[in-house]
């Protein structure tokens, strides 16, 4: 077992999860110190989220110990209610009626331990006329609005480039199941915590969402232009691209001093942002005849001194060798036994006394089964004898 440290390491998580947005919830709690345990099939969950040793994979499982389950066996679902006995969270995002014949649903092991935190994540939530539809990220995307909004106008819909809806229902997913034990310290009680792809989905709208359910407009594909602030978006550079976001009258005013451009200012065609917005071809296409004419680093760095926000357009390599993200240090770099020393990406939050850590790598699948059973009280013969009758 990990050393336990971490302010979430008195917290034991049994992790029924695949995929991505299940394990994203148990990363979250994971590197922060939680004591997770991954329950895989004996063959192990390679195939499901990425080969074992990909990067996805390798990526989403670390901090966590491996535990080999048959839970169609009678004696397996015996050996994961022990474990919910002693443990404080579980997590499954199976389709909605899956857990129910596996008799792994919350209410079946809320009788085994009523103080358990039991969280499902699901592609179209836990009831409902699509309950029983399989859940994917890029049909989150679509049916929450995302598609209908991304990309260029006229050239159809387009899916964002990371899977943001399988994403938020984990990272939401997590802060429920936070939320929920700190609600138990005051009723000592456990709950049910869901969240779905499509609810994630619809949520991560934010504005745009407000924009129909308050304003009753429509909004439509904006390309790289900021769909309400102008100017924002992509210009081309002597050598590139670069973002440039230029909104707000003051902004706009700075920004226009900075490139040589008071007459843009002083046009009344773009005097108000109402007015940028309404002739925002022209004014992007004045904008562009002399932003193409000086290199992209040395725009960035005029247009930021000026307090005008403007950066690179990177590619992943160059976003890893940027000093900032450095800084920032936003990889670990955790020892693994295939695989040699990787590199993961870590956690953007930061507390000031208590850190997130890399501890382990992605276990082998059942490395940790034989030393969580001893943990249960299971003894030598008895775990010989589970192996022989491959419940685990």
């Amino acid at each position: 077992m990990t050393t336990a440290h971490g302010p979430l390491a008195r917290f034991k998580v049994i992790d029924l999860t695949r995929v991505r947005a299940g394990p994203t919830a148990v990363r979250q709690l994971a590197d922060w110190g939680a004591d997770v345990i991954k329950i895989e099939a004996p063959a192990g969950d390679a195939g499901l989220g990425g080969e074992r040793h990909g990067p996805d994979f390798q990526n989403l499982h670390r901090n966590k110990r491996s535990l080999t389950l048959n839970l169609k066996a009678p004696e397996g679902l015996a050996v994961l209610k022990r474990l919910v006995a002693q443990a404080d969270v579980v997590v499954e995002n199976y389709r909605p009626d899956v857990k129910f014949r596996l008799g792994v649903d919350y209410e079946s092991l809320k009788a085994v331990n009523p103080r358990i935190v039991y969280a499902s994540i699901s592609g179209f939530g836990q009831d409902g006329p699509y309950r029983d539809r399989p859940g994917f990220d890029q049909i989150a995307q679509g049916m929450g609005g995302l598609m209908s909004i991304t990309g260029e106008p006229a050239r159809g819909p387009m899916r964002v480039g990371i899977p943001v809806a399988d994403l938020t229902a984990g990272i939401f997913a997590a802060m429920g199941i936070l939320i929920a034990l700190l609600e138990r310290e005051q009723s000592g009680e456990g709950q049910w915590v869901k969240s779905s792809l499509l609810g994630a989905q619809i949520s991560m709208l934010d504005f745009q969402a407000a924009r129909w359910t308050i304003g009753r407009e429509v909004p439509g594909q904006a390309g790289n232009n900021h769909p309400t602030s102008i100017p924002t978006g992509v210009f081309a550079t002597a050598d590139g691209h670069i973002n440039i976001a230029a909104s707000g009258d003051d902004i706009y005013r700075r920004f226009c001093k900075a490139i040589g451009a008071d007459h843009l200012a002083a046009d009344p065609l773009f005097a108000t942002g109402r007015d940028r917005s309404a002739n925002r071809d022209a004014l992007n296409e004045a904008i562009g005849a002399i932003i193409r004419g000086k290199p992209s680093a040395e725009w960035i760095e005029a247009l930021n001194a000026a307090g005008v926000p403007s950066g690179p357009i990177y590619r992943m390599d160059q976003v890893f060798a940027d000093a900032q993200v450095k800084h920032l240090a936003m990889t670990r770099t955790v020892p693994h036994p295939v695989l040699g020393d990787i590199e993961v990406i870590g956690q953007p939050i930061e507390l000031s006394r208590t850190p997130w850590s890399i501890r382990s790598a992605t276990p082998e699948p059942g490395e940790h089964t034989s030393a969580v059973l001893a943990e249960l009280g299971y003894g030598a013969e008895e775990i010989a004898a589970l192996r022989a009758a491959k419940v685990v």
